[in-house]
């Protein structure tokens, strides 16, 4: 059987006219596959951490959670009695600072005071005196400052301060620096605010940072594009981390991933509330902020990067 030949002639379609359409479908690929290099590339420059500086500074493997604390022992998060608890166990400590209406560094986690001194109000109403009067979930404990909470550590455990970065206009970077430049144990900072990471990038880049971030749409519904540019570390240009400390229910999101292999960037991960959680993420993390149990003290797995 003979098969006919395609004949573009026989369609309207001269020779010149195929090739200019050829050479315009070229040119449209060649213009989307540099349309995709730029934005990969573009891509590549915003989540990149800070390269040269691994997690040397970060000598603790383990780090409780807002201090050793449970509360059914009268112990409550970010107070004096979990730190002590957590130094006499070993651990290292995880906390959170931010600002009193006077510019006292104090610690405390959440912005208001409702669900732990059952007091309306944010922390940043009130002067450091003022909340020295609320006890902490109904014990005997109040809310620390962080230089009290320096003294009492004194350099035993290594410390994971979190800067709890309220506005543009927040001096917390600079008040908790001027406490802690005088510290003599070791440390590093971490924010979920990519402008604390800033400041410490332009005016102390020898202190050890680290990006908090998490699935902020999954667990918290919350859709800002400030959060989806956390989440997926698209502002690391302008903090360079030195580590990324992400949320262990998205240990496979892209940016992380990418970060950990292509970048070798020290990973931590938080919130382990186990053992077998533990074990689940151990390929995924340098480092881990636990709570709720007291992890066995395990040789560091490798660096999967």
């Amino acid at each position: 059987m003979k098969y006919a030949s395609f004949d573009p002639t026989a369609y309207g379609c001269s020779g010149p006219a195929i090739r200019r359409t050829l050479r315009r479908q070229e040119g449209m690929a060649t213009e989307e596959a540099g349309w995709l290099l730029t934005a990969a590339g573009a891509y590549l420059f915003a989540v990149m951490p800070h390269f040269g500086r691994r997690a040397g500074q970060m000598k603790g493997r383990f780090y409780a959670h807002r201090g050793l604390h449970n509360r059914k022992q009268g112990i409550p998060e970010n107070t004096m009695a979990a730190f002590r608890s957590a130094v006499e166990a070993g651990y290292g400590i995880e906390l959170d600072v931010q600002l009193t209406k006077d510019s006292e560094v104090v610690v405390f986690h959440d912005f208001d005071l409702k669900r732990i001194c059952s007091v309306d109000g944010a922390v940043s109403d009130f002067t450091y005196r003022e909340l020295s009067a609320y006890p902490v979930c109904g014990t005997q404990e109040r809310i620390p400052r962080l230089e009290d909470v320096l003294e009492l550590v004194g350099g035993r455990v290594p410390l994971l301060v979190e800067l709890k970065y309220k506005n543009f206009g927040s001096r917390i970077c600079e008040r908790a620096d001027a406490l802690l430049q005088k510290y003599r144990g070791d440390y590093v900072i971490q924010s979920f605010h990519p402008w604390a990471l800033r400041w410490y990038r332009r005016h102390r880049p020898e202190v050890c940072r680290g990006q908090l971030a998490m699935n902020f749409q999954r667990q918290e519904g919350h859709y800002h594009p400030a959060y989806f540019a956390v989440r997926h570390l698209l502002l690391n240009f302008l903090g360079r981390p030195d580590f990324i400390s992400y949320d262990i229910r998205d240990r496979d999101s892209v940016s992380q991933t990418l970060c950990r292999k292509l970048f070798g960037c020290t990973m931590a991960g938080w919130t382990v509330r186990s053992q077998q959680q533990l074990e689940k993420a151990k390929n995924h993390y340098d480092a881990y902020i636990f709570e709720g149990f007291r992890p066995r003290m395990t040789k560091p797995a490798e660096n999967s990067a």
